[in-house]
């Protein structure tokens, strides 16, 4: 009970520390803005402790079955940390944005080419941007969306080379997918190949069909104001995180179709030898 709790509450520390890391690092016009972090904050630790210190699971998928949600984690830890410091080598340079920052630009350079998302992403920028809002959300861009390929590749990888989830043991269907009912809908293997389908389709599609809705809606209403630092970061983490997430979600479902069908073969070959034997 006690490594139960006291696990729940450092995930729930450390999702509440990944809410905070841009309103710490940068400064915010609001005066309201600390409190409403503060407040999401505190619901992100509450909702985080109380999933993981609960025997039954809720909402939470794949909550047995590190490393998926570790690099999920991890993923966004390392974007929001990295597109904050790259933010703040614009308000308060050092030598540690400096370097992000031309790390930032490096990868910019790479990413930004003629019809990926990058480029995209910056195309959906009203006309008369500032040069330096284009310049922030092209950098950002690139370093979010190589962060999103390098965990889709490394959760690959985690799939295929590793065995992932059988080299952490049983996979226990009921906790690490509570949202999925396999008693209604059809065969089960059939269900989790096509959602596993469906996630990698929208994975692979929302970076390009993000921005060109932001740009069509641009004509009926004010699009997102970019030029706060911390609405940058989050809408560039989220712009890079959800699709990856879907990828990768897709790629467990599909990943657990296929230890069902197997041992499904086993089980019929199985009952085949008894049978001649």
């Amino acid at each position: 009970m006690i490594a139960r709790i006291s696990g729940a509450a450092l995930r729930g520390f450390l999702v509440a520390l990944v809410v905070v890391i841009p309103a710490l690092y940068l400064p915010s016009a609001a005066t309201t803005a600390t409190e409403i972090v503060v407040l999401l904050a505190i619901l992100a630790f509450v909702l985080t402790f109380a999933e993981y210190n609960s025997t039954f699971p809720s909402f939470i998928e794949f909550r047995d079955a590190p490393p998926l949600n570790r690099m999920r984690f991890i993923a966004l830890l390392t974007m929001i940390t990295f597109l904050t410091l790259i933010c703040k080598e614009r308000v308060e340079p050092t030598n540690i944005t400096a370097l992000f920052s031309g790390f930032g630009l490096l990868i910019a350079h790479i990413a930004d080419f003629p019809y990926s998302p990058v480029r995209l992403v910056v195309l959906m920028l009203p006309v008369g941007a500032a040069p330096e809002l284009i310049y922030d959300v092209r950098v950002t861009a690139a370093v979010a969306y190589v962060i999103a390929l390098l965990t889709v590749v490394a959760f690959w990888f985690a799939v295929r080379v590793r065995g992932w989830p059988t080299a952490n043991g049983a996979f226990n269907v009921w906790i690490n997918l509570p949202l999925f009912d396999p008693t209604t809908g059809g065969d089960v293997v059939a269900r989790l190949q096509r959602d596993g389908r469906i996630n990698m389709v929208l994975g692979v599609l929302l970076p390009f069909l993000i921005p060109a809705m932001i740009k069509m809606a641009s004509d009926l209403f004010d699009p997102i104001n970019l030029y706060s630092a911390q609405t940058l970061i989050w809408t560039m983490s989220a712009w890079a995180f959800l699709p990856a997430s879907m990828i990768m979600r897709g790629l467990a479902m599909m990943r657990i179709a296929e230890l069902i069908e197997e041992k499904r073969r086993r089980v019929y070959s199985n009952a085949e030898a008894m049978q001649t034997a």
